[in-house]
C-alpha cells in the first residue's frame, strides 16, 4: 500500500510507535519515516527485527532508532523516555500500539498490567517530552472499544476488557492532556488479518476471523490498518476522539 503521508509532511516531527518492531507497528513507522519524521522503534525481545527495520529506514534515507524495553516495568519505560530525549530532545508524536494478553504462561493479570497500567505508565513518562501540539494515538479494537454492550468471544474477553480499562485510564485524562497542549485520539479497529491477536484467536476458536470477515463485508490488512493510525496522528480529531477503521454496525453505530 502506498504510503497515506504526504512526502516531508512530518519534516522535523519526532515520533515514537510502541511495540513497533513487527506487524502494524513496524508498517506504520515505515509511513511516518517516509513522511520525513525521525522515529523511535520500540521493541521488547525482538530486537533482531527492529535493527533491521532501521535500516532499512536509515538506507531509504530516513532517520530512526531501536530502544528495547520492556512497558510494564516502569524503570524499563523511563529508560525508553531518556532515550528518546537525549537522541531527540522531545516527541510530537506517541502511538500506543503495543498490547497482549493472549499469550501463554502470562500471569493471570497480564493483560490489565501491559493493556492499562503499562499504557498509563508509558504516557506518564512521555508526557514531559511531549511538547504543545503533539498528539498520543491509542490503538484498540472494536471488540475490546465497545465490550461495555456488546459481548465479544469468550477467548478475547480479558484482553478486550483490559484494552477498554486503558483506553477509559486515558480517556480521562483528556482535560490533563488539553491543559499541557496535548491531543489525544483513539483508533479503534475491526480484526486485522494477518496480526498476531488474529492467529491465536483463530487457534483458540477457528472460524472467528472468516465469520467475522463475513458479517464486516471486509477486515483491513496490517498495512491497510497502520496507514490509517498513521493519519490519526495527523488528520483533525471528532469531538468523541475516536477515529473508527472498518464496519462498526454490528455494535450499535451507523
Amino acid at each position: 500500500m502506498s504510503n497515506p503521508l504526504a512526502p516531508e509532511s512530518l519534516a522535523g516531527k519526532n515520533v515514537l510507535v510502541t511495540g513497533s518492531s513487527r506487524g502494524i507497528g513496524a508498517d506504520t513507522v515505515r509511513y511516518f519515516a517516509a513522511a520525513g519524521a525521525r522515529v523511535v522503534i520500540n521493541f521488547r525481545n525482538k530486537e533482531a527485527r527492529a535493527v533491521k527495520l532501521a535500516e532499512e529506514i536509515r538506507a531509504a534515507g530516513g532517520t530512526a532508532i531501536t530502544v528495547g524495553a520492556d512497558l510494564t516495568d516502569r524503570s524499563s519505560v523511563d529508560a525508553l523516555a531518556a532515550s528518546v530525549t537525549a537522541e531527540y530532545g522531545s516527541l510530537d508524536i506517541l502511538v500506543l500500539n503495543a498490547s497482549g494478553g493472549m499469550e501463554s504462561g502470562m500471569a493471570e493479570d497480564y493483560a490489565m498490567v501491559l493493556n492499562r497500567d503499562a499504557q498509563v505508565g508509558v504516557v506518564d513518562a512521555m508526557l514531559p517530552v511531549l511538547g504543545d501540539g503533539s498528539r498520543i494515538v491509542f490503538v484498540t479494537s472494536h471488540q475490546a472499544h465497545f465490550i461495555g454492550s456488546v459481548p465479544t468471544m469468550p477467548e478475547y474477553e480479558p484482553v478486550a476488557r483490559s484494552k477498554r480499562a486503558g483506553e477509559d485510564a486515558l480517556r480521562a485524562r483528556i482535560p490533563e492532556f488539553d491543559a499541557a497542549g496535548v491531543e489525544f485520539v483513539v483508533v479503534s479497529g475491526d480484526m486485522i488479518e494477518g496480526t498476531i491477536t488474529a492467529t491465536l484467536l483463530e487457534r483458540a476458536n477457528p472460524g472467528a476471523i472468516s465469520a467475522r470477515k463475513e458479517a464486516a463485508g471486509r477486515l483491513f490488512n496490517v498495512s491497510e490498518f497502520a496507514a490509517e493510525v498513521a493519519l490519526a496522528a495527523v488528520e483533525p480529531i471528532a469531538a468523541d476522539h475516536t477515529r473508527y477503521v472498518g464496519d462498526v454496525s454490528d455494535f450499535g453505530v451507523n
